[in-house]
């Protein structure tokens, strides 16, 4: 098939975004296209008037503001795996996009598109919720930023006002020397994850975990952040029976299952996963 007619814009500026979203009646912003071109192919998607962003550079790029590093929606996730700032910054946001579909479309998918997308398994997803990520939008009418809390309202669906451009994502980078880990089951490298888990590990100078961060995509329409289970972590050493024991309570989590996978094998995916990404994550944080 092949999408609906519409009325194609290409602003230059995000005032004149803006202004075109804001006047223009069943209109999409277009980013990379890796998820909104199949949806209008499909007529899934049929917007009267596609606003493309390519040639507004100013979302392109990441920026330190305090302790955040943000990044522009429209950067490329191909520039953001070979970053060297991104590498230095957030090292599993490197682990993690080699995992986003193939060369190919991470030349032209954005972070701003994935996130803005909101599949429940997509990568850049994950990462938001395992940073506690901030949303930075802007309209005709103002700017205002938004935590992964409050930006992902469910499956595919953000709460961004529809007449609002996601600018740029704010994530606060851990301190050097910390772990990381990101692990993930799909039917096929590039595909969409069955069940996928990041973590985050920070060690004090006894060797017990000061701080841990993790989350796990795939078990329903958004991420979950198991806080009981990051508590649990917190002031112990990480040996292997206490990251066993954690990866345990991975496995009692709500799940939901379809087509591709039960809910049953989405609970012990999130199992082994958790455990697979704990032992990494803290080896990495000792050295």
């Amino acid at each position: 098939m092949k999408p609906a007619p519409f009325t194609y814009h290409d602003p230059s500026t995000v005032g004149e975004a803006a202004g075109l979203l804001a006047r223009l009646d069943n209109a999409r912003l277009l980013a990379g296209g890796q998820s909104l071109m199949p949806m209008m192919n499909f007529r899934l998607a049929t917007p009267d008037h596609l606003i493309d962003l390519d040639k507004v550079d100013e979302l392109r790029g990441g920026r330190p503001d305090g302790s955040a590093l943000w990044i522009g929606a429209m950067t490329c996730q191909r520039d953001l795996e070979f970053s060297a700032e991104i590498g230095a910054a957030l090292p599993i946001l490197h682990e993690a996009l080699r995992q986003v579909g193939h060369r190919q479309t991470r030349n032209r998918g954005t972070i701003g598109g994935s996130l803005c997308h909101l599949d429940p398994a997509a990568e850049l997803v994950n990462l938001a919720a395992l940073y506690d990520a901030v949303f930075e939008a802007r309209s005709t009418r103002g700017a205002r930023r938004l935590g992964f809390a409050e930006f992902a309202a469910g499956a595919m669906t953000h709460s961004l006002a529809p007449d609002e451009i996601l600018t740029a994502v704010g994530f606060e980078p851990w301190p050097p020397g910390h772990g990381w880990a990101f692990e993930e089951v799909s039917r096929r490298h590039g595909d969409f994850a069955i069940v996928a888990v990041g973590a985050l590990i920070e060690l004090d100078a006894g060797g017990a975990i000061l701080r841990a961060a993790v989350a796990v995509s795939g078990l329903g329409p958004l991420p979950c952040r198991p806080r009981a289970i990051e508590r649990s972590l917190v002031g112990e050493v990480p040996r292997p029976a206490v990251l066993r024991a954690a990866a345990r309570g991975a496995g009692g989590l709500d799940a939901t299952g379809d087509v591709y996978a039960s809910a049953d094998y989405r609970r012990h995916l999130a199992r082994i996963l958790v455990w697979r990404a704990l032992d990494r994550a803290t080896q990495r944080a000792a050295g």
